[in-house]
């Protein structure tokens, strides 16, 4: 049977070329080949052929060129599309060649443009076109890359050029034959696009497949993976009975690990079907958490989603970046809620949201979702949804995808599918992919007893931004209910606004939730006929990503908190409750007060965690404190030992006086049953391990020995790595042996050791900054990988206590570190150079202190332009 391949790219897509700057000067730019017409009107296809062989690399020393600008406005059509692309790859161990035939086609007819063909790090073997051999002396492309033995292609966002010569640009589609010949011994198993139409052996131990692509698509999603690799092999049976052969190529030590993945692909496909009709793929219970799992859930599922949503309909250039991702990206969300909780998923999705990209819209790196805010971007497609309802945005995905199969498209095309087929009013949506910054929503209520009206004013703003001083007011859709005195929802039949009684029923009935169209600065929404006074349970399932500022008062949050029939608000009120005890006892510690915890709180967590009707996991979210970077970002001047000392006090406070409900907490989610990965084993050992971390935080040798017990006994990595973490937050002797114990266990198995090294670095031990340094020259741990980089070096400035010690010694730390990665991996120290774009949100000793380590960065005698941007950005703020 022949087989449909489709390649999966487990991490997330590299950025795209930089929309603002030109490419660092030190990846060896080649002038393009360039096809002149001369006098010659071209109106039929052409024939070109190129044959290249792969360059050593040059390494030369980087310089700094003057930052090219690249506009949207400047964007053109290609002057020529690409029909169809035969390839042929001779694989070698010293060198690959590649000879490719291209079918062109101008665009417009007696086209007299150039035809420029992209490559680089190239030799031209032979350049014709239609047979006619041309005379070139280009000369310069990064092929194939080869790791682990294996060799493979990274063609996105600009990588296709290192293959071969062509228009590399997102907009220039075609169909793809790829025939790969190479030594079997060497190389048994070789991988492409499409479908596997014909393989045998030639003369001298080689041989070859061939393979073709029936679908239309853009050069940055040409896959080749040649070499040593076994499969784990499946199949799918469609809904019209039609049989899919399904393989997971990994190297044969991993093969076992792979039962996840393809368990993950077959419910991504089922899903998909189901809904839309139409370091992340190796797991063991003993080598991987549930985060670990679900990650791959969501990845597989993620890749396979953009086999429609990017592949067959994709960007037309980079701009739209946030598109193809922002859509996948929802719908692999939606794909993990169904699998799992759809509230958690969300809290997930929201915290990852505030932690991550907040932050960056309040800094001087902040920018608009289009080009490439992949999360934001999914939010505004979620956004589609809550206004359109779950038919509506499928109708409108219906039409975008029977309008543009087989395109490269725009934000704009998207917008226009949804509106076109609801007849929908979306006048000022677009502002959502052109504005930078996050919105602050805020909300005045009233109630009229004698009139039985409730009123709801919102006022709205979007912060100035580096570039975008002035902003118009955005397309806020707020999803709201009403609740009574005792909790429960009232029914909502009209709203008063904008001069006009509207109904908000379904189907003639009354509903406990309707959705407000926000667009103006300031706008009024009137409620008829309410009994009484109610509490508004606002922004239902986070309905916009804004900064939502109400009047809610501490009793109406506690109201909330019990019985809103929206879990995420419930938990959203918790959260707000928290935020606020936390800022309270922050200026309390600022004052020198002593620190007390409101009875109250503590009562509502102690209900919480006690309600068997429950969703576990829900209870565990519910339990987990605010970070300490989300409180900082709340003060006009950060200040991190306040927030760290305070949360430390919460913790052990909660803790103390909810000992025994977390020790039952314990005792009674333990399972002696083999690992299962479905929600409700998660959620039990997601409950059980928060309530083994706060009791970590008590210095109680009966806690110790209970955490030393569920260590030992732990039958998955997830449960004892949840032990650890809790052992890890006491500096001692048993600390260092649990830790040693660990390592001596899994030091063979890489992913876990990442976590290893993580852990150890996010410490909020005291001057924890000299145990990292002295884990950078721990065996296990390797400068020029990207991932032990993340989890020792950007796991310590997740800890803000130590990263923003205020003897300077973590910026110091950072500074050395970003020079240090520079020279080995510009877009790995660009986002460790990323910790200090904020800077100036600091009291004045720290801002000194991460200023000149800014400058020390920017002095660097070479420096890549990656860091450069990010650094000068964020020394200018």
């Amino acid at each position: 049977m022949a087989e449909r391949v489709h390649p999966i790219n487990v991490d997330a897509p590299p950025p795209p070329p930089p929309l603002s700057t030109a490419k660092n000067s030190g990846d060896a730019l080649q002038p393009p080949i360039t096809y002149k017409m001369g006098t010659k009107k071209v109106s039929q296809r052409l024939i070109c052929s190129v044959a290249t062989e792969s360059l050593a690399k040059q390494v030369d020393e980087p310089k700094m060129d003057t930052p090219k600008e690249i506009f949207l406005k400047d964007y053109k059509q290609p002057d020529y599309f690409f029909d169809t692309v035969d390839l042929k790859f001779s694989l070698g161990e010293e060198k690959t060649i590649v000879c490719s035939e291209i079918a062109v086609y101008p665009r417009v007819e007696d086209c007299s443009a150039p035809l420029v063909l992209d490559g680089v790090d190239l030799k031209l073997i032979s350049i014709k076109i239609n047979v006619k051999e041309l005379e070139q002396k280009n000369t310069s492309l990064e092929g194939l890359y080869k790791t682990s033995g294996n060799l493979c292609t990274q063609c996105e966002a600009e990588g296709f050029r290192k293959i071969t010569f062509y228009q590399d640009r997102p907009d220039v589609m075609a169909k793809y034959t790829s025939r790969i010949e190479a030594d079997k011994s060497l190389y048994p198993v070789l991988l492409s696009n499409g479908n596997l139409i014909e393989q045998g052996d030639l003369e001298g131990g080689k041989h070859y497949t061939l393979w073709e692509d029936p679908f239309k698509k853009p050069c940055y999603l040409f896959a080749l993976v040649a070499g040593q690799l076994e499969s784990r092999d499946d199949t799918f049976i469609t809904r019209s009975g039609r049989k899919v052969s399904l393989r997971i190529w990994t190297p044969a030590q991993d093969l076992p690990k792979t039962d996840h993945a393809m368990y993950s692909l077959k419910a991504a496909m089922k899903w998909d079907e189901d809904i839309f009709n139409s370091k992340f793929v190796l797991a063991s219970p003993e080598t991987a958490t549930d985060a670990d799992y679900a990650a791959i859930l969501s990845a597989i599922g993620h890749e396979y989603f953009h086999n429609w949503t990017g592949n067959r309909v994709t960007c037309r250039d980079w701009f739209q970046l946030s598109l193809k991702e922002g859509l996948t990206i929802f719908r692999d969300q939606e794909f993990s809620s169904d699998m799992g909780s759809r509230t958690v998923k969300r809290i997930a999705d929201v915290s990852k949201l505030r932690t991550y990209q907040f932050p960056q819209d309040a800094g001087p790196m902040a920018h608009p979702v289009r080009p490439h805010s992949y999360i934001k971007g999914a939010e505004v497609v979620r956004m589609y949804k809550t206004l359109l309802g779950s038919e509506g945005f499928r109708k409108g995905m219906d039409l975008y995808f029977e309008r543009h199969d087989g395109q490269a498209v725009t934000c704009e095309d998207f917008l226009a599918a949804m509106r076109d087929a609801n007849g929908a009013d979306f006048s000022n949506f677009l502002l959502w992919y052109s504005q930078a910054g996050t919105p602050r929503l805020k909300v005045a209520s009233s109630y009229n007893a004698e009139a039985r009206t409730y009123s709801l004013k919102f006022s709205q703003e979007v912060p100035a931004t580096p570039g975008q001083p002035g902003k118009e007011p955005m397309f806020i859709p707020v999803a709201i209910g009403l609740l009574d005195s005792s909790g429960k929802d009232l029914p909502l039949s009209s709203v008063y606004h904008d001069g006009n009684l509207e109904s908000v029923t379904c189907n003639g009935q009354p509903v406990h939730t309707t959705v407000l169209r926000v667009t103006k600065k300031e706008e009024e929404f009137v409620f008829n006929d309410v009994p009484e006074r109610p509490v508004p349970s606002i922004l239902r399932g986070y309905s916009a990503p804004v900064r939502l500022e109400s009047d809610l008062t501490g009793a109406d949050l506690f109201v909330l908190l019990a019985n809103d029939s929206d879990e995420f608000n419930r938990w959203e009120s918790g959260q707000v409750l928290t935020r606020k005890l936390m800022l309270s006892l922050v200026s309390d510690f600022q004052q020198n007060k002593p620190l007390v915890l409101n009875p109250q709180f503590v009562h509502g967590l102690k209900t919480i965690l006690s309600d068997p009707n429950l969703d576990k996991e829900f209870i565990a979210k519910t339990l987990t404190l605010p970070g300490e970077g989300e409180i900082m970002d709340m003060m006009e001047v950060a200040d991190p030992d306040a927030v760290h000392a305070v949360r430390t006090f919460i913790t052990k406070q909660l803790a103390f006086e909810l000992k025994q409900e977390f020790l039952e907490t314990v005792k009674n989610n333990r399972s002696s049953e083999q690992y299962e990965f479905n929600h409700s084993n998660m959620a039990r050992r997601s409950l059980k391990n928060v309530s083994l971390a706060y009791l970590g935080s008590l210095e109680d040798a009966e806690i110790t020995d209970l955490a030393l017990h569920e260590y030992r006994t732990a039958k998955n990595l997830t449960e004892q790595f949840a032990a650890l973490v809790a052992l890890d937050q006491n500096p001692g002797k048993t600390r260092d042996d649990v830790l040693a114990d660990f390592y001596s266990k899994w030091q063979h198995v890489f992913l876990v050791v990442n976590k290893w090294f993580a852990l150890q670095a996010m410490s909020d031990v005291p001057r924890n900054v000299e145990h990292v340094r002295k884990l950078l020259n721990h065996p296990a741990f390797d400068m020029r990988n990207p991932n032990k980089v993340y989890s020792l070096i950007g796991g310590f400035c997740g800890s803000p206590v130590n990263f923003h010690a205020k003897d300077g010694s973590g910026y110091k730390f950072l500074g050395e570190m970003v020079v240090q990665l520079d020279k080995l991996n510009p877009q790995v120290a660009s986002r460790m150079v990323s910790a200090f774009s904020r800077w100036k949100r600091f009291d004045e000793t720290r801002q000194n202190l991460a200023k000149a380590q800014l400058e020390m960065i920017l002095s660097a005698n070479v420096l890549s332009e990656n860091v450069y941007e990010i650094a000068s950005k964020s020394l200018a703020a």
